[in-house]
């Protein structure tokens, strides 16, 4: 996809700030991260830990969390030669897929437990594939979390068990990756934020796969991602505008979900999808501020945070992390815009 910032050409990640471990294995719990706060009216860069927050935030203002949890979204033949990682559910059995094969094409991938993959047509975008499971004796779900793992990548050397790729307050299964933002956040801390006035809301939207290797990131109007708000978050964000408060989104799905359901515009009932594609050019209408995980430079999460702050200070912010050895990716450090 063509990413319309210069954000890209600004920064490359060195391999010892890429986070392999999950914060509780390198510290003492997922809450010991480090914390980049970006002001952006003023672009002005300071350095906290996450346990600061509720000294940061205005009582009143609103978190919102998303609750998707992560399935176990990648799989491997029968005979261990052919990978198959799930990008986005169609239906239980069809979905779209990259399928990573060594020898010569296969378009009837044996699995484990008796099943059988067969690829069924072209996705989306290249290099997605339409896959439809046969063969399987029980529900899709139930499936995927008896032979399946997590999705993960080549800066991380070791598998992590599927809860390490779980929020704590992930209830609703259907992201193939995590929604990583909220990763850090423990009860604990919830309620300190509570008892500071912070109020806090959930919504769902199920994530889909963000690479497709070989430096290709997806398109977001091409990767339609499902979404669904309970009517009391929208009531309570309603409230938060109306006294003022700051509308906080953690994780770029969270303002991918808010912002596709101000251009709606209707109650939510049940589930729907987005294909919004957020960037400079797109005035928020709900979310104020953004907590997020450090980006890589090709990716259209960077596109989003120019609808929060200027290119520029993005870039000085970014400069300022690899300077200070923020960590990047699902098991690193924060980055608070607001």
């Amino acid at each position: 996809m063509n990413i319309v910032n210069n954000i890209h050409q600004s920064f490359q990640i060195p391999a010892n700030l890429h986070a392999n471990t999950p914060a509780e294995y390198r510290e003492n719990s997922r809450s010991q991260v480090n914390m980049m706060v970006l002001n952006k009216q003023t672009g002005a860069v300071s350095d906290h830990h996450l346990a600061n927050l509720p000294h940061l935030l205005s009582p009143g203002d609103l978190l919102v969390f998303n609750k998707s949890r992560t399935i176990p979204a990648l799989l491997r033949s029968k005979d261990q030669k052919i990978e198959i990682r799930l990008a986005r559910k169609i239906t239980d059995l069809k979905w779209e897929a990259l399928i990573f094969q060594n020898d010569e094409r296969r378009d009837c991938i044996l699995l484990e437990g008796g099943g059988q993959l067969d690829i069924v047509g072209t996705g989306s975008e290249a290099p997605l594939v339409v896959v439809e499971f046969r063969q399987i004796s029980e529900p899709i779900l139930s499936y995927l979390y008896k032979y399946g793992a997590p999705i993960r990548y080549e800066y991380i050397h070791k598998p992590w068990p599927m809860q390490d790729y779980q929020t704590i307050f992930a209830s609703v299964p259907g992201s193939v990756e995590m929604p990583s933002a909220g990763r850090a956040f423990s009860w604990k801390l919830i309620q300190q934020l509570k008892k500071s006035g912070i109020q806090i809301a959930f919504l769902e939207l199920h994530a889909g796969i963000s690479y497709y290797g070989d430096n290709q990131w997806p398109n977001p109007k091409n990767h339609p991602e499902a979404y669904s708000i309970p009517v009391e978050t929208i009531e309570l964000i309603k409230k938060t505008k109306h006294h003022e408060g700051k509308i906080i989104a953690v994780g770029t799905t969270v303002v991918r979900a808010l912002e596709s359901f101000a251009l709606e515009n209707n109650p939510l009932n049940g589930e729907t999808t987005t294909d919004l594609y957020i960037n400079r050019q797109h005035p928020l209408q709900i979310v104020d501020g953004l907590m997020t995980g450090l980006h890589e430079p090709d990716t259209s999460h960077l596109d989003l945070l120019c609808a929060f702050t200027e290119e520029a200070y993005i870039i000085d912010a970014y400069r300022h992390a690899l300077k200070q050895q923020y960590l990047w990716h699902e098991f690193g450090d924060l980055n608070l815009i607001f």
